[in-house]
């Protein structure tokens, strides 16, 4: 009898380990419901849900990238990249007569063809000369931000997207905005991928030690050149999507998502160290964020203090990471 209550006892306590944030998530809603009855209205319950969707396509992408062991840092500049390539092409195929509603689709495909390229370029250079990931990401996003002034000439492009691209961002399907319905169909095929696909496995193999990886067959090139190209397809998704949602594109959109993006896949409980994490943890993530910035701007908290707050809770979640890894051990 001893026994089986210490069974019990051990086994509420890793329950209570591996879904702390869970139960913060809950904790913290029931809270913030008190205080302010508007928070979870139907149309603030939408209103998060179609505001994190930009930064929360990412961060599934961002979630395989750092569990490969790698990082991206270009995140906000290809945001900004991507719609002003998709506007600049479509107002310059309009100039010979293309109608802009298929000048925005050509603009989409060349936006994707760039992302594939940068994420590429990260691979290739990782490969080639073995750069940290962080080093070289760091060096375009500077490319690309420059790249989005020098496009756009330092002004916002307007007038450029048909109805059906603004749909996009501002629509909605069954009363559910496009991009929560975005958002929870990558969540899908990103789940998908890394819990069902040999292409999943292979990602937490190689983050987990990429030589051994290598050892046992799995290719450490193919799986970084997919994780790093896949998060540049999700911030060209961003980029349609925050374009499409204001209606115009400037190399100034996107700029610091980086820190909120990481944010949220640590607060899921990715290890920053590779091999560690799950898209169902970064989804929580993402909710954790995306409610706490909700929460304090119903509560007009300092834009200012919204900083503080973001980064304390990125140095909390991973102090409580390496606490659960060693209560775990």
């Amino acid at each position: 009898m001893p026994k089986l209550e210490l069974f019990s006892k051990r086994k509420t306590n890793n329950f209570l380990l591996d879904h702390m944030i869970e139960i913060l998530l809950l904790l913290m809603i029931v809270g913030i419901s008190i205080i302010s009855p508007a928070f979870l209205t139907k149309n603030n319950v939408l209103n998060i849900f179609r505001n994190m969707a930009m930064k929360g396509v990412i961060a599934y992408g961002m979630c395989l990238v750092i569990i490969s062991g790698e990082i991206d840092l270009s995140i906000g500049s290809q945001v900004a990249l991507s719609g002003v390539v998709v506007a600049w092409t479509s107002k310059f195929l309009a100039e010979y007569g293309i109608p802009i509603e298929y000048g925005a689709l050509i603009g989409i495909l060349l936006a994707l063809a760039v992302g594939i390229f940068f994420g590429s370029f990260h691979a290739w250079a990782r490969d080639k000369f073995n750069m940290p990931t962080f080093i070289i990401s760091l060096a375009t996003l500077n490319i690309m931000y420059g790249l989005a002034a020098l496009i756009c000439k330092g002004f916002p492009i307007v007038n450029a997207f048909p109805k059906w691209y603004v749909f996009i961002g501002t629509g909605k399907l069954f009363g559910i905005p496009v991009p929560a319905v975005i958002l929870v169909v990558m969540f899908f095929v990103y789940d998908f991928i890394s819990r069902k696909l040999d292409l999943g496995r292979n990602i937490y193999a190689v983050g987990g030690n990429a030589e051994a990886a290598r050892l046992n067959g799995i290719s450490v090139w193919k799986t970084r050149l997919f994780v790093l190209c896949s998060i540049q397809v999700m911030c060209v998704l961003a980029g349609i999507i925050d374009s499409a949602q204001v209606r115009s594109a400037a190399f100034g959109f996107g700029r610091g998502w980086e820190v909120a993006v990481i944010s949220s896949v640590v607060i899921g409980g990715t290890s920053m160290l590779g091999g560690i994490g799950t898209i169902w943890g970064t989804l929580i993530g993402i909710l954790f964020t995306g409610v706490i910035a909700n929460s304090m701007t119903l509560l007009n908290v300092n834009e200012f203090m919204q900083y503080v707050v973001n980064g304390s809770l990125m140095f909390g979640a991973v102090m409580f990471n390496t606490y659960m890894k060693r209560k775990r051990n």
